[in-house]
């Protein structure tokens, strides 16, 4: 009986299929990009912040509550450092008295409650973080087409590029769907997508090269199943402990990294797909063959001719 470790999975003949589910979901994702939109979170549209503390650690949800019934809208709310420091976020234009409007009601429920600070930030702040975010997005996925182009060949680094982008389209487009707090701290997690997911698709462009440079075979889908199925165990382990201790992070990380957990977890998830079934099956789709990385040697002096002395 075969083992796992030498099981061959036939990746690229399932590819057309992977395709049709990626174009599905990045379909979705655009759609509700335009038409639903994201759900911005105070960094990107400006409101108030209010950081209060408790003489113990009080229910988020039951502030939220509080709050929402006082006639406060889109109310945010997570512990700030210690479970007793608590930060509320209220996207509403900004009173001098709102903190201590918030404190008197918590007070009133008999909680020790303390304002620490209570101030406004503006929609103009928050449209200059989203530009300067969307630009610094559009750099690194720049910076990362060069390194791919430079390191392998440009082939790969178009195949690179288009995974990323897949990645990140989708993960905004799951946060657009599903109407998720869109914040600075999901912000980075994109960011940490595109550094996991190269990485991922790196090890696969490695192994790709090696096992076309050591094949005496031009049956590309042949190459490049053996070179997934090489670097399988490893990209299952990575990824396996990576959502591990994302799940950690979503359960035990408190209201702060909540978002941050979600992002990370379905780009993890999305990235490992795309290292395979985008990035590997793409150079498929822009033709790569043998001598794209195999330079073709110098011919041989014709029969006859002479060789200088």
């Amino acid at each position: 009986m075969k083992t796992l470790i030498n099981r061959q999975f036939d990746f690229m003949g399932k590819r057309r299929i992977a395709f049709m589910m990626s174009a599905a979901l990045i379909l979705a994702s655009i759609v509700s990009l335009l038409f639903q939109q994201l759900n911005l979170g105070l960094d990107f549209t400006g409101g108030t912040l209010v950081e209060v503390r408790y003489g113990v650690a009080p229910s988020l949800e039951a502030i939220r509550l509080i709050l929402e019934d006082a006639g406060f809208r889109d109310v945010s709310v997570q512990t700030f450092g210690a479970s007793t420091e608590v930060l509320i976020r209220l996207q509403q234009a900004f009173d001098p008295e709102v903190g201590d409007r918030v404190v008197s009601l918590l007070r009133a429920e008999g909680d020790t409650v303390e304002l620490i600070r209570a101030e406004f930030v503006g929609a103009q702040v928050g449209e200059q973080l989203r530009d300067r975010s969307g630009l610094g997005l559009m750099v690194a996925l720049g910076v990362v087409m060069l390194y791919v182009a430079f390191r392998f060949q440009y082939k790969f680094a178009i195949g690179a590029l288009l995974a990323l982008m897949h990645d990140v389209i989708i993960v905004v487009g799951i946060f657009s769907l599903f109407q998720l707090d869109f914040d600075l701290t999901v912000l980075a997690a994109l960011l940490a997508v595109i550094g996991y997911s190269l990485n991922d698709t790196i090890v696969v462009y490695d192994r790709i090269r090696e096992t076309i440079r050591k094949s005496r075979i031009d049956d590309m889908p042949a190459i490049f199943n053996e070179a997934i199925n090489l670097t399988l165990s490893r990209t299952l382990a990575t990824s396996g402990t990576t959502l591990l201790v994302l799940m950690a992070l979503l359960l035990l990380g408190g209201d702060m990294i909540h978002y941050f957990s979600i992002a990370l977890i379905i780009g993890v998830v999305v990235g490992t797909f795309s290292s395979i079934y985008v990035a590997a099956a793409l150079l498929l789709a822009v033709k790569l063959e043998r001598k794209d990385l195999i330079p073709p040697k110098k011919e041989d002096l014709e029969e006859g001719e002479e060789e200088l002395p």
